[in-house]
């Protein structure tokens, strides 16, 4: 009996995914992964804020300063807490204790700061701001002059700024989410890609493979093991993707929706091109051996390819994500799916190279699928030692 190739494909891939999805460790492991995301999250919100944030106390005469010196910290970029206390020796503690970053005392012209190590540099360029402040202001009016005005006056005095090639002020949360983009599709295509391989040896070893092909054809089997399996990732990758980006935006670690739920998207269609062209090649390497302690063996070179693929987007990314390196590897196949995710998220890619790229990893796809089904079809009746990959496609 014999199935039409379409609904063979389909009730592999059903079985898989039904199989795979109901597993604990696969429930297990996405809520995990969701944990650790979530407390990272959390961690990184936590750390930048508190960063962010200096905790100054003021006690006597300096108590007047606080709303200028907050004022004038936000005019910086920075941004200060100001705390009221009662007396120099109860703050000098909570600056040991840790609970103040800086105490000021003294009077406005004549501020005095105590820190438990370093002061910052920016908190001490406007406390410095501040005194020369009431100093110039005290000069002016013994001069008969109105100081608010001659501030003005001053404030009005800006350089020309001409900028050959403007910073983006968002190039670091586009680095922070091509970082993450890169490693989850480094993640996915590797760990359900060694599903494939393990699941053609476990079918082999237990010769449940003659079974099934006595209904179905090798390349049947073959692909709808591959969509099965690429669709389990997807899912436990889409789940990861909303929820994370959920937990970013809110705890105000991201705050480019946009380009996180472009870059999610574009991540989902490099995902399944990235896997199809991979899993076809695991699926092959598997085929090839007969027991699993031999499955490390022929799928190392395809792992080394993607780890490869990894190393370099993470360094390509941090270093010069636009440079001539990182154009062309990316537009090479296999190193496509992990590095143009990231360079697209980075906002670095233009539309041509990815058009190229979405091009090259299709055809090059096609071809190692092709190649990988002959490999599959002749080997994966074979039993005993490992069989020879030139044996494979000559048989």
């Amino acid at each position: 009996m014999t199935v039409s190739p379409v609904k063979g494909v389909v009730l592999v891939a059903r079985r898989e995914l039904n199989t795979r999805l109901r597993t604990r460790s696969f429930v297990v492991g996405t809520v995990v992964i969701l944990l650790v995301l979530g407390g990272y999250l959390l961690l990184q919100a936590t750390l930048i804020k508190d960063a962010d944030t200096s905790k100054v106390g003021l006690t006597g005469q300096a108590t007047a300063v606080a709303e200028q010196l907050r004022e004038a910290a936000d005019a910086a970029g920075a941004h200060v807490e100001t705390v009221p206390v009662a007396n120099p020796e109860q703050g000098e503690q909570q600056v040991r204790d840790g609970d103040l970053d800086a105490l000021v005392s003294g009077s406005a012209a004549d501020l005095g700061v105590v820190v438990k190590a370093e002061l910052d540099q920016q908190l001490r360029a406007v406390l410095n701001g501040i005194a020369q402040q009431q100093v110039l202001n005290a000069k002016l009016l013994e001069a008969d002059l109105d100081p608010a005005q001659v501030m003005r006056e001053v404030g009005q005095a800006q350089v020309r700024l001409t900028e050959l090639e403007p910073r983006d002020a968002d190039s670091g949360q586009r680095l922070a989410i091509g970082l993450v983009i890169v490693f989850l599709m480094f993640f996915g295509i590797q760990a359900y890609g060694g599903m494939v391989a393990q699941g053609v040896v476990e079918e082999k070893a237990s010769r449940v493979v003659e079974i099934l092909l006595s209904t179905l054809r090798p390349w049947q089997l073959m692909l709808g093991k591959v969509i099965g399996l690429g669709l389990v990732g997807l899912v436990q990758l889409l789940i990861l993707a909303v929820a994370g980006l959920a937990m970013a935006v809110g705890s105000g670690a991201v705050t480019l929706g946009g380009v996180a739920i472009g870059t999610v998207a574009w991540g989902l269609l490099w995902y399944l091109l990235g896997f199809f062209l991979y899993a076809t090649v695991y699926a092959a390497a598997g085929s090839l051996v007969s027991r699993q302690e031999d499955t490390a063996s022929v799928v190392t070179p395809v792992s080394l390819t993607l780890m490869v693929g990894f190393v370099a987007g993470f360094n390509i990314l941090i270093q010069d994500p636009d440079s001539a390196g990182a154009q062309v590897l990316s537009l090479i196949p296999v190193f496509s799916p992990i590095l143009m995710p990231g360079r697209i998220a980075a906002g670095v890619a233009a539309s041509w190279e990815v058009a190229v790229a979405l091009v090259l990893t299709v055809v090059f796809g096609a071809l190692l699928t092709w190649v990988s089904g002959r490999v599959y079809r002749n080997a994966v009746l074979h039993t005993g030692s490992r069989m020879r990959l030139r044996t494979a496609l000559r048989s």
